[in-house]
This record gives structure tokens, C-alpha cells and sequence, in this order.
């Protein structure tokens, strides 16, 4: 056993305080949640094992493990998430990007190299950005591209601007409020979102993880689920470029409704467009707009956006 008052002494006390609640990883939150308290690397957290505990980070370390234990994520104790490599601050005001997303990254970043688009100055858009995840990722990754990140919430946009800053790409970021695509013009070679998905009424049956710390905006996809996509696929067709692409998280199970929803209003999913995450499960839907125009042009006729 460590040496009562160490730093190991510490971390073996909040470990077994974890694991008899009944978490699955208690050794590595407990870890997570005493870098934190003390304000070390997992490197100075090895090295520093057998150091006293200072009064002050036994404090910060009760105050963590009284949240763990209320179901509070890991991550927002912590106020930071990892995604795709690198740390975003993370705020009550936005969803917890989870590794799953990252497969919309990796559909992104794949369709770009398909297309030879590295070094084109792509503009792209997200929609319902939260912490800015999904667009300050690709804006690292793809140094020559813009992009525009919508939110209905002032507090996500500026937490999206804050994590663009952290990350060297808000020069070529601008952050708008607006809801979904009402008030977006112009065209865009990449539109992305991982909308609210979830159907209003499986909301309460989520674990206490999410469904009590994660704002209900960034949940709640409606009475079934998908009303996202349809305020998405009602104006994409307009602000998608001519070759560009709309790519979607879904639900596993949502696939085949969220590609009709996108076929009537005049999207063609690609060949094979439902990329699978690491669980093998479908999670990214990728469409681009029927080239043939005639759809949306009698949509636009039946609207009486056109005159004639």
C-alpha cells in the first residue's frame, strides 16, 4: 500500500471509491480527476506518486469525486475533451463531442483527398457547431480552407471561437448565430453537422451522463428523432456547391429514413455513402445535390421562389 498522504495514497483511496459505486473505469477517472485537482500531466502524476498531497488538491480532488459520483462526465469536471488528437474546452452550453464523431471527420477528410481538395481553399460550414469541434478540427487539418460555424446559442459560439483561438484557426473561422441554415447564403464545398438526433421521448431513458449534463438543445431531435434533418435537407440543396457535400452524423438505425428525407428534397446520398464507426455501426451519411437541377427547380416553382 502507498504511504498514507501521498499522492499514490490518494489516487488508490478515489480508485476504490469509484469502483464501489459501480463506474467501469474508476483507476482512470480517478487519474483524470487528480491530474486535475493538482494541475499535473499523467508524466508528473507518475513521477510525483509518493509526494504529499497538499491540503488545497485533497480539497479539489473531494469536490471532483463528489460530481463523479452525482454521474457528472469525467470531461466536464475536467472542462476539457479530447477530440481527434487535441484538447477543446468544454462548457454546460454545448454537446460532449464523443470519439463517434470523429468518423465524420475522418468522411471529411477522406472525401478531400478523393477529390484532390488539400489545397483548395475550401469554405466549410457546421451546423450546430457547440464547442467548434467538428470545424476547428478540419480547419487544422485543411490549412487552407474557411469555415463558418452556426449555433442557436451565444454561449456555444464564443466557447467554438475560444477553442478556434486555442487551436491557430480563427482567422479563417467565423462563428454565427442563427438557426440551422435559415439565414445562410452562398455556397459551401463542405457542409457538416451532427445534429440532435434523439427522439424527444427517449431523452429521460439516457444515462445520467448525458441526459442530466448535456444541454437538451444538442439531444432533442424531436418526436421522432429526425426533425433535424429535415430543417437541414429543406435548404441544403441551395447552399451545397454545385460538387460539395452534406455529411451527417446519424443514429445507427436512422440511415435509410434520414437518406429519404434527403432524396425528397432533391439530395443524392453518394454510392456506399454511410460511413461505419469503429464499432461498425452506420454513423456519417454523405450527400451532395441532384445535379440534375430539375428537382429543385420545381421545388422552388411550388414554393414561389421563382418567378415566372
Amino acid at each position: 500500500m502507498p504511504e498514507a498522504g501521498t499522492v499514490a495514497a490518494a489516487f488508490v483511496t478515489a480508485a476504490g471509491t469509484l469502483r464501489q459505486a459501480g463506474f467501469e473505469t474508476p483507476e482512470l477517472d480517478a487519474r483524470l480527476l487528480l491530474c486535475h485537482a493538482a494541475g499535473l500531466s499523467h508524466e508528473a502524476f507518475v513521477a510525483g506518486a509518493h509526494e504529499a498531497l497538499l491540503p488545497y488538491v485533497a480539497a479539489r480532488l473531494d469536490e471532483a469525486i463528489a460530481r463523479r459520483l452525482n454521474r457528472e462526465p469525467v470531461a466536464r469536471i475536467t472542462g476539457r475533451r479530447e477530440f481527434y488528437g487535441r484538447p477543446f474546452a468544454l462548457g454546460p452550453e454545448a454537446l460532449d463531442p464523443r470519439p463517434d464523431t470523429e468518423t465524420l471527420i475522418e468522411a471529411a477528410l477522406d472525401l478531400v483527398a478523393k477529390k484532390g481538395w488539400q489545397a483548395k481553399p475550401l469554405k466549410l460550414l457546421d451546423l450546430g457547431t457547440g464547442t467548434g469541434c467538428i470545424l476547428v478540427t478540419l480547419l487544422a487539418e485543411l490549412p487552407f480552407a474557411f469555415g463558418v460555424g452556426i449555433d442557436l446559442s451565444p454561449d456555444a459560439l464564443a466557447l467554438a471561437a475560444a477553442n478556434a483561438a486555442r487551436h491557430g484557426v480563427l482567422s479563417r473561422a467565423e462563428f454565427v448565430a442563427a438557426d440551422w441554415l435559415d439565414a445562410t447564403t452562398g455556397k459551401f464545398d463542405l457542409v457538416l453537422s451532427n445534429p440532435p438526433y434523439i427522439a424527444a421521448c427517449e431523452i429521460a431513458s439516457l444515462a445520467d451522463e448525458v441526459a442530466a449534463y448535456d444541454p437538451r438543445l444538442a439531444l432533442d431531435g424531436g418526436a421522432d428523432g429526425l426533425e433535424a434533418y429535415r430543417r437541414i435537407a429543406a435548404r441544403a440543396g441551395h447552399v451545397v456547391s454545385e460538387h460539395g457535400r452534406l455529411l451527417v452524423e446519424i443514429g445507427p438505425a436512422q440511415g435509410e429514413a434520414v437518406a429519404e428525407i434527403f432524396a425528397a428534397a432533391g439530395l443524392k446520398c453518394d454510392d456506399g455513402g454511410v460511413r461505419k464507426d469503429l464499432a461498425g455501426r452506420p454513423r456519417v451519411l454523405v450527400a451532395g445535390v441532384d445535379l440534375s437541377r430539375d428537382f429543385l427547380a420545381k421545388k422552388d416553382l411550388e414554393k414561389g421562389d421563382i418567378s415566372g
